[in-house]
């Protein structure tokens, strides 16, 4: 109930679409988006995690209070904020967008909101690792940057542990379809898991061999070796599906093998409709590719901001 009650709260404030256009720095800071992206590859040249990061953070970013920039606000000495509630402390490549604001404010101070430069940056990150076959597209700018950043409120973000209800209900919140929350959880082919994650799909006390019953049997046993009931390692874990560093659909082979790594991926087949639209993406890249672009489009328009910081760790 309180969850849904500041679902209720929060999209009060979002506005879907507002303001945004292609050109809407066209005449005030031409070289923006050409900067972000020299940014997001020269973090990439050293750390291949740095496309996962960027496009976990803008997804986060959006479910919270629209694409406002929040979770990169820094807490205070008054506010916890967004990054450092449950979901978001393992969200990495801050810095990522701190060197894109700092080179877009020595050409244009003032201008470029770090809401729209995030967005830039997950659309640049899928665009550099599809190896030419995956998606890219024009971002729609013009966000605000948001004042509001609180940890308590990150529990609006789907966990890896949801179920379809739950899952549905939170996209329908957002006026996001069902076959936005296939195509989106699709970004899991991105990036790493830790244990934690997926620790109730191979050490549950709901069936007698401690196993999610829906796991692919070899599958969950590498699984095991890689987070031990006992595990201690805070960098243990497995990565998303078999080609974590580039962006493709063998996130949806893998989970009709009964091959994916959390819950709320297995919950994706519980259901008809959805089950035939990770069978049409498993099946066709370019089918992915379209829908892909078209849900991030659709994500990345929900905006909530009043202001362009000129620091993204800090409201103005």
């Amino acid at each position: 109930m309180e969850v849904a009650l500041l679902s209720l709260l929060i999209l009060s404030i979002l506005h879907v679409g507002t303001g945004l256009s292609l050109n809407y720095y066209d005449k005030t800071c031409p070289n923006y988006e050409a900067t972000v992206t020299a940014a997001v590859k020269q973090a990439m040249a050293t750390d291949n995690t740095v496309p996962a990061a960027l496009l976990r953070m803008h997804f986060h970013d959006c479910f919270v209070r629209g694409c406002d920039g929040s979770v990169l606000l820094d807490s205070t000495a008054n506010n916890t904020a967004e990054k450092a509630g449950p979901p978001n402390v393992s969200l990495h490549a801050f810095y990522v967008i701190d060197n894109a604001k700092s080179a877009i404010e020595a050409q244009c101070p003032g201008v470029v909101s770090c809401a729209d430069i995030l967005a830039l940056a997950a659309k640049d990150a899928v665009a550099l690792v599809s190896h030419n076959w995956g998606p890219t597209w024009k971002v729609p700018v013009g966000r605000l940057d948001g004042r509001i950043s609180r940890a308590s409120e990150t529990s609006l973000l789907p966990a890896p542990t949801s179920n379809f209800a739950q899952l549905q209900q939170r996209f329908n919140q957002l006026n996001l379809s069902v076959k936005d929350l296939v195509t989106l959880s699709g970004g899991h082919t991105l990036g790493f898991a830790h244990c934690s994650s997926f620790q109730n799909r191979i050490h549950s006390s709901n069936s007698a061999n401690g196993l999610d019953p829906t796991l692919n049997p070899s599958f969950a046993s590498s699984l095991r070796k890689a987070c031990p009931a006992n595990n201690t390692a805070n960098n243990a874990g497995a990565t998303l599906d078999a080609t974590s560093t580039v962006f493709d659909n063998m996130y949806y082979k893998m989970l009709l093998g009964g091959m994916s790594i959390f819950s709320s991926d297995a919950a994706l087949l519980t259901h008809p409709k959805t089950k035939g639209f990770i069978t049409t993406f498993a099946n066709s890249q370019q089918a992915f590719n379209l829908a892909f672009v078209k849900s991030m489009l659709r994500m990345s328009s929900l905006t909530g901001g009043q202001e362009v910081r000129l620091n993204c760790r800090k409201v103005r």
